[in-house]
């Protein structure tokens, strides 16, 4: 049985701290800094382990995947569940948390694993190959016109797997769209290949794909080589960013990332106030200063290349802007 290519490069990913650290050639002084046992695992791709400067744990790409001490600190207002998720759950394996929208979490499988992560404590339900229950939920729910796939990422089923879910999803006739949220091609963009682009061709409803995206160097050519067979099959292509302190909240750095990826053919779409899950307070950007960031990237770049400054709140109908929070004015 051949093995597809990018199933053989993930299954190369740093899974274990102390070669990781070899690798990044980081000192014995800064792998004091470093978690060394953490209940949340690690898991790097060996491209973005390439791309992170060496010598140091200040590098954007280490910061984001690398554990460090400061996970161990208590934070009030951090929570192993930030938004709830548990009260939103129709099924083992679905949520609805807004009006007409539900949400697969397909997989607790990732291409990668961020640090930052808001289901870093989430309470997976055994996988299943079907998702009969789900799907039959969805059928009952005529309201329900946009689902979207979650995980996990969904980029971790096997390209046969996710077509067969596809295909159930087309045979819903209220459903009318779904988006497919992914972080795979930015540490293996081998993922996108033949039989998962013959897989998205198929799909009866309007496909969206929503990359999560931190930092410029997370994008390079064969990232964006990979991503652009996607948008040549029409499926319109949107960016989520993380806010993240040392990642990304500079001007200059906040700059570069939204004009790579509209040089990319990405629209940026949501920058996220950080979810306040437990383990993930020091990368907390307060929200003035983000307000100014997205203030200085409106004033220097096309309107289409500034996202949109939210916030997701347990119980909120709708996540919210940033600069409207408490207010009646939602993203």
């Amino acid at each position: 049985m051949n093995i597809p290519l990018w199933l053989s490069v993930w299954r190369r990913n740093f899974t274990a701290i102390e070669p990781l650290l070899d690798f990044c050639e980081i000192s014995t002084i800064d792998r004091e800094k470093i978690l060394h046992h953490s209940p949340f695992s690690l898991s790097v791709p060996e491209r973005l382990a390439k791309k992170m400067e060496k010598g140091t744990i200040n590098d954007p790409l280490f910061r984001q995947f690398v554990p460090l001490i400061d996970e161990k600190a208590i934070a009030e207002g951090f929570f192993e569940d930030p938004l709830d998720e548990a009260h939103a759950r129709c099924s083992d394996m679905l949520l609805q948390k807004y009006q007409g929208r539900a949400l697969l979490v397909t997989t607790r499988s990732c291409g990668m694993h961020c640090r930052f992560c808001f289901r870093r404590h989430y309470a997976y339900a055994q996988e299943t190959m079907n998702f009969a229950q789900e799907l039959t939920w969805l059928k009952n729910h005529e309201e329900i016109e946009e689902v979207i796939l979650s995980g996990g990422d969904p980029l971790a089923l096997p390209s046969s797997q996710l077509e067969s879910l596809l295909t159930a999803c087309g045979k819903i006739s209220h459903m009318k769209r779904l988006r497919i949220h992914t972080r795979f091609p930015i540490g293996i963009p081998e993922r996108i290949d033949q039989d998962l682009l013959q897989c998205l061709q198929k799909s009866k409803q309007q496909l969206y794909i929503v990359l999560h995206i931190n930092h410029p160097k997370e994008l390079d050519d064969e990232v964006i080589e990979a991503v652009s067979q996607l948008s040549r099959l029409g499926i319109p292509l949107l960016s989520q960013t993380v806010l993240l302190r040392g990642v990304n909240d500079s001007l200059e750095v906040a700059t570069s990332l939204m004009k790579a990826l509209g040089n990319a053919g990405i629209i940026p779409y949501y920058l996220h106030q950080l979810d306040r899950v437990k383990g993930a307070a020091h990368f907390e950007v307060p929200s003035h200063e983000g307000l100014l960031l997205v203030e200085g990237l409106r004033n220097t770049l096309s309107g289409y290349l500034v996202p949109k400054f939210v916030q997701e709140v347990a119980g909120k109908p709708c996540k919210e802007a940033v600069a409207n929070f408490g207010l009646s004015n939602p993203a």
